[in-house]
């Protein structure tokens, strides 16, 4: 008999970072900032025990929760709710986030300790992990659409943290409009599964889905569950940053270094990955959008990993990291290895917080300056950031052994074993960017950790490092501050400095989140890939896509795996990626300056970003603006007001022109139009009888 789950227990677990963030949100200014990271600090830690315990009774005890906790409202047949739906996906999401969280607000007190609206900022990750909380644990459409949108509006607050920098509220602004093309397709989708299953539970849905399969939408010839997939695929495209609407996710750095941590790890670009896998039902009856998922994925796996190799910008190489992996998370939902990409979900989020986390604690220790061509020899002032963020990138490109290993190598394997349409241009991109990740990963590395120790001389100077001037990246605390920054902050490293480590607050997480990104890998791979954690929340149609089932023939151990992986072609172009890194930015560092400027218009591209901006900026939205200009002028200015509202008042003030002319104020016109008036009507009347001979 399976545990029981309770649902107090249940509810501690949002509502306890909810209480936090509202405690330092309203009541900051009186707990003070000891008060403010102290209370939000123990709703996270708090929502983190519950989350273990109902994973451990989730695994070891087979709990279930699936009811509704609160009932908004009834529209005809149709539920509107408020319900957790606890099994093995929820319960794994729900300890990544919160242990990730948990780590991101240690942290917090060491980074933003100088920070104006230090209370402020706790209010806001707190609030995410509520959002992010609600999400994962929704059993219907509606609550999932609420924690969607709130993770959407919450990261507008923390990318426009540094609300007064010109550069930051572009930033946060651009991240709001990209989520909302997205958005507009999600919801199309629940629209869909709402008109046809009459249902927003999760399960009631599900059951329908046989139901759905044979239906087209009407007046097409489209399957509707390919549109319904489809949909709800846009919607994750933008959560995830799936090209084209990847474009936020990059300028998300101007907000703080945690908040890019929680946002890129655990939180809100992972809510896409969660919502297909949970779809799995409705996704496993289109063929046509799961080779649209794959190739979607494909694209971004491959191609913003070559942008990670050009980027200077410290955070900016994770964050180019974390659209190449979320990349590989959608090509394994393309090739209905929902359990693999969820797995790749749960390792990354642990290196990659660990990586932006590192980042951050190098930015703490070079001053703020973030250019990672001012930097170098790092390795022997800072160890503990050196060593965890070594760690972190070994994770990253898959070393045997290490966390990313085993969801990575999964993730190629499931994409060979695919028999879909696109499988084989999918297969190509994860494999070649296998070596783009392992080359962008250690150029980073070497550069910041080893070599000359640039930061003596900053060869790269910003606007930042002139007195007078303010940051050249527009970060506020995140860039170089100058000796007086706008923000209030003083500096007397402008031009030369001492790196250091971190204090303990920093390092503390960084050595907590290593462990996992390197052990976790090993002893999750067989209950989440093979076991059955995931056994009541995937559904996969192993007939059509046997991706899962090849994959667990071939899994004899992860141990075995590892040893295997040693002589896979993936290990060796990992290893290749490191080598040329090592050679090009330690060894011969004038070769990539010489392949830069043979390759200049390459180059000029990348630097560019494939000239999406310029597309959205001078292409899209230079035609929404012609469009709406069109529609102000032609159709507000013109129709609705001069010809519907003002045209009806000139017509009216034209007739009324007119008929004025005979309301003269004498009484013999008025009389004799009357007499007139009565002849005519007697005559019109009389007609037909004078003279006889009418009608004949």
């Amino acid at each position: 008999m399976s545990a029981q789950l309770s649902q107090n227990l249940l509810l501690a677990v949002p509502l306890a970072p909810l209480v936090g963030a509202i405690a330092a949100g309203l009541f900051g200014k009186l707990i003070g900032r000891q008060g403010a990271h102290s209370v939000t600090i123990l709703g996270v830690f708090i929502a983190f025990v519950l989350s273990a315990l109902t994973l451990k009774d989730v695994v070891l005890d087979g709990a279930r929760y699936n009811a509704t906790v609160y009932e908004w409202m009834v529209l005809g047949g149709l539920k509107m709710e408020v319900g957790f739906l606890i099994d093995g996906l929820t319960a794994m999401m729900m300890c990544v986030v919160t242990f990730v969280s948990l780590m991101v607000h240690i942290y917090t007190i060491g980074y933003m300790a100088e920070e104006d609206g230090y209370q402020r900022f706790f209010s806001y990750i707190s609030l995410f992990t509520f959002s992010m909380l609600m999400l994962v644990m929704s059993n219907n459409m509606l609550q999932l659409f609420f924690g969607w949108e709130a993770v959407g509006l919450v990261s507008y607050l923390l990318i426009g943290f540094y609300y007064t920098k010109p550069s930051a509220i572009a930033a946060n602004m651009k991240a709001f409009l990209v989520n909302r093309v997205g958005d507009f397709g999600f919801i199309l989708g629940i629209g869909l599964v709402v008109a046809y299953a009459g249902t927003l539970n999760y399960a009631e849905a599900f059951a329908k889905a046989d139901q759905l399969a044979p239906l087209t939408l009407p007046g097409t010839d489209w399957m509707l569950v390919t549109v319904i997939s489809i949909c709800l695929f846009i919607g994750a495209m933008g959560k995830s940053a799936q090209f084209p609407l990847h474009v936020w996710l990059p300028d998300s750095m101007e907000g703080p270094t945690p908040i890019s941590a929680l946002i890129h790890a655990a939180t809100m670009v992972t809510a896409g990955i969660f919502m297909v896998t949970r779809m799995s039902p409705i996704f496993e009856l289109s063929d046509t959008a799961l080779s649209f998922v794959m190739v979607i994925g494909a694209i971004t796996a491959l191609f913003m990993g070559f942008l990670g190799i050009i980027q200077n910008d410290i955070k900016r190489v994770v964050a180019y990291s974390t659209l190449s992996q979320l990349g590989y998370m959608t090509v394994a939902l393309g090739a209905s290895a929902y359990s693999v990409a969820v797995f790749h979900l749960m390792t990354h989020a642990f290196f990659k917080a660990l990586l932006f986390l590192g980042a951050g604690s190098v930015i703490i220790g070079m001053h703020h300056d973030q250019d990672i061509r001012n930097m170098g020899g790092l390795r022997k002032y800072m160890p503990i950031t050196w060593i965890t963020s070594l760690l972190g990138s070994l994770a990253l490109i898959g070393t045997p052994l290490f966390s990313g290993f085993y969801s990575k190598d999964s993730i190629i394997e499931a994409v060979h074993a695919s028999h879909l349409w696109g499988s084989g241009f999918a297969y190509f991109a994860v494999i070649a960017g296998v070596f783009v990740t392992a080359f962008y990963s250690f150029r980073m590395y070497f550069i910041v950790f080893h070599g000359k120790e640039n930061f003596r001389h900053k060869p790269f100077p910003g606007e930042h490092d002139h007195h007078a001037e303010a940051d050249d990246h527009g970060h506020g605390h995140e860039a170089a501050h100058a000796k007086t920054d706008d923000h209030g902050h003083t500096d007397d490293h402008a031009h030369a400095h001492e790196p250091h480590e971190s204090p303990w607050v920093v390092t503390l997480p960084l050595v907590l989140l290593a462990i996992p990104s390197v052990l976790i890998g090993y002893f999750t791979i067989e209950p989440m890939l093979y076991g059955g954690l995931f056994k009541d929340s995937i559904f996969i149609n192993a007939e059509h896509h046997p991706a899962m089932e090849e994959l667990a023939q071939e899994f004899h151990g992860a141990l075995a795996m590892a040893l295997h992986g040693l002589s896979s072609l993936p290990f060796w172009l990992a290893f290749l990626g490191v080598a040329v890194s090592f050679v090009f930015y330690r060894l011969k560092p004038e070769i990539p300056a010489a392949i830069g400027r043979a390759l200049s218009p390459l180059v000029r591209v990348l630097e560019n970003k494939y000239y999406m901006d310029w597309f959205n900026e001078y292409i899209l939205a230079a035609g929404a603006r012609l469009l709406g200009r069109g529609l102000w002028k032609g159709g507000d200015v013109a129709f609705i007001d001069g010809a519907l509202v003002n045209g009806s008042a000139r017509l009216v003030g034209g007739l009324s022109s007119v008929v004025r002319l005979v309301q003269t104020g004498y009484l013999y016109w008025y009389a004799l139009v009357m007499i007139l008036g009565l002849i005519g009507l007697m005559t019109w009347q009389l007609w037909p009888y004078l003279g006889g001979s009418v009608g004949r």
